[in-house]
């Protein structure tokens, strides 16, 4: 199946114009600029849409073009790709058939943030296989689709409990739990990472990627819940906001251990002082 795209300049009748794509069958029309835009099914006549809107609004500008039917619950997915960042790749289910499953966290995309189609997942990820250390206890504040619970399981981690406060990323999280088989390891909690973080503690490993602001309140309570030879990985801070967080770091008593820059976004591993 194709369509029949329609694209109108009306100039001062765009009114009249608009009304006549309806009166032809549109069931919705786009304002794009100065255009009017929409599409028919493909028995409409093109000479036929011209003229309607002509007559309609004379001195209007009509365009038309075939066009091949899109099949959106498929075509989106050419959007999400594999990412490969060292130790781990972080790839969908439709890319990840042979690759290795113990270097492999495949996330099904959905409304959860953490597919790694952003920097700041991607940051977190690059930094990760330098920090967690077999049996490790972790855990991931913010942790949506879960992306960082489980490459911290797949790196060796013992146990990581995965905090997230949006309900609607709570079924997605547990889902890429499972689907990684890492369900032994990997606990997907609802709730404030806040009040949720003494209650998971003693920590040698805390992952957030958040706000800025959000990290600047945690960073007492991520201390108080680290083990004495703990460290942090943080992430979703601009590039622009870094001096800001060294000097709020310094006067925590931090010390920057590892850092990565992608993009517009930087993320840092940080220890006590």
């Amino acid at each position: 199946m194709s369509w029949l795209a329609v694209r109108v300049n009306a100039g001062d009748a765009r009114d009249a114009a608009l009304g006549a794509l309806f009166e032809l069958g549109s069931l919705g029309v786009q304002e794009v600029g100065d255009e009017l835009v929409t599409h028919f099914p493909a028995g409409v006549d093109a000479r036929d849409v011209i003229g309607a809107v002509q007559r309609a609004a004379p001195g209007s500008i009509v365009a038309t073009a075939h066009i091949a039917a899109v099949d959106w619950s498929e075509e989106w997915k050419k959007g999400v790709g594999a990412h490969d960042l060292g130790a781990l790749s972080i790839v969908p289910p439709w890319l990840s058939e042979g690759r290795d499953p113990a270097r492999t966290v495949v996330i099904e995309p959905e409304m959860a943030f953490g597919t790694g189609e952003h920097e700041t997942t991607r940051g977190v990820v690059r930094l990760l296989p330098d920090l967690v250390r077999p049996g490790d206890r972790v855990a991931d504040l913010g942790a949506g689709s879960a992306v960082l619970a489980i490459a911290a399981a797949k790196l060796g981690a013992g146990h990581v409990a995965a905090i997230e406060i949006d309900h609607d990323a709570i079924a997605n999280a547990e889902e890429n739990v499972s689907r990684n088989g890492v369900a032994d390891h990997v606990t997907v909690i609802e709730g404030d990472a806040s009040l949720l973080l003494p209650l998971v503690a003693p920590l040698r490993v805390v992952l957030a990627n958040i706000i800025s602001s959000v990290l600047l309140e945690l960073l007492p309570a991520i201390r108080t819940a680290l083990t004495d030879d703990g460290e942090a990985i943080l992430s979703g801070i601009l590039f622009e906001e870094r001096d800001t967080m060294l000097a709020a770091f310094a006067r925590g008593g931090w010390r920057v251990v590892a850092e990565d820059v992608e993009g517009a976004w930087w993320t840092t591993r940080i220890a006590r002082s």
